[in-house]
């Protein structure tokens, strides 16, 4: 699976104002929702969704990552939004750094094989100190989409 193939070209944003976890997520679901690709309508349901989650336990990984997550009835498709915050956002990860590197992703209520390799890759990919570093490096949302093209277009 291709990263390409689910995040959206119209919901990246390289400068993120927010400092904290909900506001890092309204910022990306309102993004969602401004680039056309989910009904504006929605963005509420997406946003509580993405907060029950988070209660679960943090989907900031480590190494300044957060890949929040969730599935609502209200998207047809497996969709992501990609943001990069330059200062950083206290989310509660698990090694206590702040996240930098957001991968929002949204998923059908039924989907549970796209949704759940879609989060292994952007996990293995963000793996790599050296993706992580060129994203972190981004100063547009071109050069986002220039890095993660030719990561897909490596072998997986």
């Amino acid at each position: 699976m291709k990263i390409s193939e689910f995040l959206s070209e119209k919901a990246i944003f390289t400068d993120i104002k927010a400092t904290k976890k909900e506001d890092v997520l309204k910022e990306l679901v309102e993004l969602l929702g401004n680039s056309g690709e989910i009904d504006k309508r929605c963005t509420t349901k997406i946003l509580t969704a993405l907060m029950a989650r988070e209660s679960l336990g943090s989907t900031a990984i480590g190494q300044g990552v957060a890949i929040p997550h969730a599935k609502v009835d209200c998207v047809s498709k497996l969709i992501a939004a990609f943001g990069l915050s330059r200062k950083g956002v206290e989310f509660d990860s698990l090694d206590g750094e702040p996240a930098y590197i957001f991968f929002l992703l949204v998923a059908p209520q039924d989907s549970a094989g796209p949704h759940l390799k879609a989060l292994a890759r952007i996990a293995r990919l963000l793996k790599d100190k050296y993706f992580r570093d060129s994203l972190r490096s981004c100063q547009d949302e071109k050069s986002v989409i220039k890095i993660v093209t030719q990561e897909d277009e490596k072998k997986f």
